[in-house]
Order: structure tokens, then C-alpha cells, then sequence
């Protein structure tokens, strides 16, 4: 068994890959090739692209500018990943293209939840506690 699979985490092709595919996918929406109304207006930030071990499929995790609350966005470019997958195989050389599945990635959400807790004065009461008592 090789390293990766011990610790749970991707090997290091896929996250090779998943990058590869991240600037790809980047480039293609900053350019503002994609023909669609949902997406013409809309700067989308591309945070990560998980890819399967097979890699025929890839999980896009991105976020609109302003936010998607009504997944307008996220499901525009679900609805055109099949021109994303073409483009994507112009510049991204792999022996299969993956399925592009697009998800609104909620890590901002919940990295600003976790900030807020953190900044509770409850907790920064225990927090100091801790540290006088070291």
C-alpha cells in the first residue's frame, strides 16, 4: 500500500491533476468563453477541484462573487460542462477528460462561522485561563 492511501488523504497525482485542472477550468471562465447569461456577469472564483482515483470524474468547488444563493450560478456551469470538459481538453493533455461536477464551496461559510466562535468573549475568557495557567 502506498503512503497516501495509509494516511486517508489523496495521492499526490490527484492533487496534481485536481490543480491542473483548477487553472484550466480558471483561465477558461476568466476569459469569458462560456456563452451563457447566468455566467456573463459573474466573476467565479475556482478554489479546488477534487478528482476521482480513476480520474473520470472531478468535484468543482467554486464561489461567485457576492454569492450564489440561489445556485443561479453553480447550476449554469453545471449546465455547461460539457463545453467546459471540450475546452478543458485543449490545454489540460490526460488520456481521459473527467465529468465536471460544479459545487458551491461552502469552506468560506464555515471558516467565517469557526472566526466568529473563536472571537466569542466566552471563549476568549476560557482561552485565557488556559494560557495563565501554563
Amino acid at each position: 500500500m502506498s503512503k497516501s492511501q495509509h494516511s486517508g488523504g489523496p495521492s499526490l497525482r490527484l492533487l496534481r491533476v485536481g490543480e491542473n485542472v483548477r487553472h484550466a477550468i480558471s483561465s477558461i471562465l476568466a476569459r469569458g468563453e462560456v456563452q451563457d447569461p447566468d455566467l456573463a456577469k459573474a466573476s467565479v472564483t475556482v478554489s479546488e477541484v477534487r478528482i476521482s482515483p480513476d480520474l473520470r470524474n472531478a468535484t468543482v468547488f467554486v464561489m461567485p462573487l457576492g454569492g450564489d444563493p440561489d445556485l443561479k450560478v453553480t447550476k449554469a456551469l453545471n449546465k455547461n460542462s460539457a463545453f467546459l470538459r471540450g475546452e478543458m481538453s485543449k490545454v489540460v493533455h490526460m488520456k481521459y477528460m473527467p465529468r465536471l461536477k460544479f459545487k458551491l464551496d461552502e469552506s468560506f461559510d464555515e471558516a467565517s462561522h469557526i472566526d466568529t466562535l473563536l472571537r466569542d468573549p466566552r471563549v476568549t475568557r476560557d482561552l485565557s485561563h488556559e494560557d495563565e495557567e501554563e
